[in-house]
């Protein structure tokens, strides 16, 4: 256990703040998340260093297109989640406590060899949600940042701006999961809301952190036509054009294992109005066909980087211009350190 951040002592109470659930707790309650509790009026982590998932991953199953293409990152996570989605697909962690499913306790330095010695060039927080698991995250992050390794968070953006403001110095990249555009889908689904994923979203766009979005369309749920175009039209007026977005291909599972696979269409139209509103980058996941997760120049539409197997980037220069016209390709295309 480690002494949490971001709470507020409250006589024998304690209120958490780094998320917007603000879970305030009475001695020895444990909060939303599963992994924080007050202990004689002081808010703990018990998942700190707790490790519950760890593997070495490509970049771009993050997914991260745009971001060292090609690359490893050592990828980590912990038991809980600050939301309770109904169509999770790492429950098993991601829903129970830290006693109730098997974790091996590492300290930050240790992830941080781990990555040197598997050569990887970034460390995700990822496959639960991070925020859980936020002061090791940032320690990690720390470590991470002192060796030339770069951080990687992968997340539903369910957290608050103060502590999001702590972490972002050390953070390189992003994927926030976006998860419909409608609050009242977000606490029927995902058990959180709209508002500060979007503030999340504004925070990591204005910082030097690259960023990256992940839409999921669940039939039934998160597939209207026109939320994903208010949706879209809304990353664009906000400043996110040039922000690669990925529609993701619902898979059955967890709680909603009676629900089909998006169909192809939907998501080909889901593409269709990003593109059309003004998304330069917009990819298709969990889907076999081609050019779906390919790199096109946004200027002379050159294929730029293919993703259909072998990763190749025949055309794209390594400070990320097109070979063809010249055009600037948005990303993290080089080692900065």
């Amino acid at each position: 256990m480690k002494e949490a951040g971001f709470y507020i002592s409250m006589q024998n109470k304690v209120k958490c703040v780094l998320c917007p659930h603000t879970c305030v707790l009475e001695e020895g309650q444990i909060g939303l998340c599963r992994v924080r509790q007050n202990l004689e009026g002081k808010l703990f982590s018990l998942s700190y260093g707790m490790v519950s998932a760890m593997h070495v991953d490509p970049i771009e199953k993050k997914p991260l297109y745009h971001f060292l293409p090609g690359s490893k990152s050592f990828s980590i996570s912990t038991n809980g989640c600050v939301l309770s989605c109904l169509n999770c697909q790492n429950w098993q962690i991601s829903q129970n406590a830290v006693d109730e499913y098997s974790a091996q306790k590492l300290a930050p330095e240790s992830i941080v060899k781990i990555a040197l010695d598997t050569n990887c060039e970034s460390i995700s927080y990822t496959y639960t949600d991070p925020v859980v698991y936020y002061e090791f995250m940032l320690d990690v992050a720390k470590n991470a940042k002192y060796h030339g390794i770069r951080n990687v968070l992968v997340s539903s953006g369910y957290i608050n701006p103060k502590p999001l403001k702590k972490m972002l110095p050390y953070l390189d990249g992003a994927n926030i999961d976006l998860k419909s555009f409608d609050d009242k889908t977000y606490h029927k689904l995902n058990g959180g809301s709209l508002k500060p994923v979007l503030k999340t979203l504004q925070l990591i766009n204005d910082s030097e952190a690259w960023l990256e979005i992940t839409n999921l369309i669940i039939p039934g749920w998160t597939d209207d036509i026109k939320m994903i175009e208010k949706m879209s039209s809304w990353l664009v007026k906000e400043g996110f054009g040039k922000v690669p977005l990925h529609f993701s291909r619902f898979v059955p599972t967890y709680r909603l294992p009676d629900i089909n696979w998006t169909p192809l269409e939907v998501l080909l139209k889901a593409r269709q109005i990003a593109e059309e509103v003004g998304m330069k980058y917009v990819y298709l996941g969990n889907v076999h066909k081609q050019n779906v997760t390919t790199t096109f120049c946004p200027n002379c539409k050159t294929e730029i980087i293919n993703r259909d197997g072998v990763i190749r980037m025949s055309k794209l220069r390594s400070d990320g211009y097109c070979l063809i016209c010249g055009e600037r390709i948005d990303g993290v295309w080089q080692c900065k350190y």
